[in-house]
């Protein structure tokens, strides 16, 4: 019978008109029946015959206007109920034109009753057979059980587009909810349990093997919490994309995916004042340095959403400008928005050609380099790039009148212990200071302004897709130390921030942004273990290799003499920093072109040393210019 079933694909559609009329008939005589309370002998005095044939042949007339056989039976919905509903109605509407012009074919009254019957035994041979397709479908198979986390919206579409894959077998076996309003109840035959005091009960007696996460009402603290009871169990944890993310407005299966360490170390959602940041940058020139870049890419793609007149990339990264170029035109009418300028930010003239060409009149300057050892091993580089490179920007900047040069920093420019945390808090002193400097000379319009944020997820080099790696090729998973601690933020939610401060900004101003809590890289390395569904020490090993040159143990936002002061936004603070003056200042960084140009062997030595007398905070860790601190 299985195999009978499997090759009937679709039934004919001459064998759902003959079904549909013996229903016809069926409901006929038994409205007869009903209607003289099974009086069998009364049958023959109201010539139930001809009322039988007189009803079934205005029920096949109805199917053909109807077209109440064209849907196939075993997808049954909602539109194919109603076809079946209008054809049972016109039914009624023929027999009723039939009695009024012959009196008595068939009286009215056993007329509505046939119509109810034939509407239920109509409807409800359709619903059973497409039951009997599904269950033969997934008979010879072992069914794959899944609980839903969230019976809203988005947990129903997902529990709908689950029963309705015919690739897989899987059965839904309840929803979790924390909405006490929901508990209890049954939804789309499922019964709804209570996710914080049911969880174990229903994991033991269900026994699913996954759990989809299908709610974006959640914290990303109850995400956690979630995501650690189901690995406790063994069970894998899935997530569906937010609606915004729905292809074309709608959800497919295939973009449920299975929970990723980025999902569980992003942070709860923060508003910005987006309608301020449009009023900013709206019909404005814009450069963006460093275009090609973690940071720079996508600001890119969130400035390109206020219309700006005029979009500059700016990188020396020729492969990465195409890259962003083609993303941005391909969703573009106006190609001629975006103009690519191909350049070293430490090459001072080559910058002044891009000034003098679009004259932007905003600059968000996010070209640096950011890898700790390797400017601990490179630190001409970090002094060429992040001090002189950010001293020609913000130079240019005074000189074609820029009306606000917005800084991408780090929170490794706070008590720095590399060069290129140092380096960077250098580049804020400068452009800090410079700002101070103008101020006093009430010559310009240029206003300055710095962001400070932590580590951004999926950046390149950062330590998740290193681990990933890692865990791909069997481990084992290398910590540079047992405590080292990280602050960790999306790419999208830093770049949010450099467009909030670069609105409230009114120069001079370093916003810190509330990071939440640290998280322990070793603890880091243990759950991504665990989401891959392996066990450490078993499967993978985690080995520490000692922490790298200029590399800090903990990151920091502030410094010991730093504190903050409040913005609009709870999140974001303003750091209360020491002044400088931009003439000394000045004098330093003039320090460090003549170094850098001289043939001195030992020069970045001299270059550190004198870096160190500038930043009074900078103490080096783990790093050959530690005897520079003796």
């Amino acid at each position: 019978m299985l195999n009978r079933i499997k090759t009937l694909n679709v039934l004919p559609r001459w064998i759902i008109i003959f079904i549909d009329l013996v229903i016809f008939s069926i409901a006929a005589f038994t409205a007869y029946l009903l209607r003289l309370n099974f009086v069998i002998e009364q049958l023959y005095e109201f010539d139930f015959l001809r009322g039988i044939v007189i009803y079934t042949i205005s029920g096949l007339i109805a199917s053909l206007i109807t077209r109440s056989f064209a849907g196939i039976i075993r997808y049954t919905g909602i539109q194919d109920t109603l076809r079946v509903l209008y054809a049972n109605l016109t039914t009624l509407a023929i027999v009723f034109s039939v009695n009024y012009l012959s009196e008595n074919a068939l009286p009215y009254s056993i007329a509505l009753i046939a119509f109810l019957v034939s509407l239920v035994l109509s409807i409800s041979y359709r619903l059973l057979v497409k039951e009997l397709f599904a269950y033969y479908r997934s008979a010879p198979k072992s069914q794959k059980k899944i609980i839903i986390f969230g019976a809203g919206r988005s947990g129903m579409i997902t529990k709908q587009l689950l029963d309705n894959d015919t690739k897989s077998n899987i059965k839904v076996v309840g929803f979790l909810e924390d909405n006490n309003r929901k508990i209890g109840n049954v939804t789309g035959g499922v019964k709804i349990y209570s996710a914080k005091s049911d969880f174990e009960k229903v994991i033991l007696k269900q026994n699913p093997t996954e759990l989809i996460i299908a709610t974006t009402k959640i914290t990303l603290d109850r995400k956690n919490e979630l995501v650690d009871q189901c690995l406790e169990f063994g069970i894998k944890i899935s997530t569906v994309p937010d609606v915004d993310q729905w292809i074309g407005g709608e959800f497919n299966i295939n973009q449920i995916h299975e929970v990723n360490i980025e999902d569980l170390l992003g942070r709860n959602t923060i508003v910005l004042n987006n309608q301020y940041v449009e009023k900013d940058l709206k019909g404005k020139r814009i450069l963006i340095t460093g275009a090609a870049g973690s940071i720079g890419s996508e600001l890119v793609r969130q400035v390109i959403r206020y219309k700006p007149s005029k979009l500059v990339l700016l990188d020396q990264s020729e492969t990465g400008l195409f890259e962003i170029q083609n993303e941005i035109n391909a969703g573009m009418k106006n190609q001629e928005l975006i103009s690519c300028f191909i350049g070293d930010i430490t090459n001072f003239e080559r910058m002044k050609d891009c000034f003098k060409t679009f004259h932007p009149e905003f600059v968000f300057h996010a070209a640096a380099y950011k890898h700790v050892p390797m400017m601990e091993n490179n630190a001409e580089e970090a002094f060429n790039t992040n001090i002189l490179g950010t001293r020609n920007i913000a130079d240019l900047s005074v000189e074609f009148e820029v009306k606000k040069f917005v800084m991408v920093s780090t929170d490794k420019a706070v008590n720095p212990t590399s060069v290129m945390g140092a380096s960077k808090r250098s580049a804020e002193v400068y452009v800090q200071s410079l700002n101070q400097f103008l101020n006093s000379l009430d010559t310009t319009t240029t206003k300055f302004i710095t962001t400070r944020f932590g580590n951004v997820l999926g950046s390149s080099g950062s330590v998740i897709p290193i681990f990933k790696k890692q865990i791909q090729n069997g481990g084992p998973i290398t910590v540079t130390h047992p405590d080292i601690t990280r602050y960790f933020m999306t790419i999208p939610e830093a770049c949010s921030l450099v467009l909030e401060a670069g609105t409230m900004g009114e120069g001079g101003e370093i916003f810190v942004f509330d990071m939440g809590k640290s998280v322990k890289i070793s603890d880091l390395a243990k759950r991504m273990i665990q989401l891959s569904g392996l066990k450490e020490g078993e499967d993978i090993e985690i080995v520490y290799s000692g922490l790298r040159p200029g590399e800090k143990l903990y990151e920091e936002l502030l410094s010991d003499k730093e504190n903050t002061k409040r913005t609009h936004h709870p999140k974001i603070l303003i750091a209360n920093t020491r002044n400088y003056d931009f003439k000394e200042v000045k004098k330093s960084f003039d320090y460090f072109e003549k170094q850098l140009k001289s043939d001195h062997i030992d020069k970045d030595y001299d270059l550190v040393s004198h870096l160190k007398t500038l930043i009074h905070e900078y103490k080096s860790e783990a790093s050959r210019f530690e005897i520079l601190d003796n």
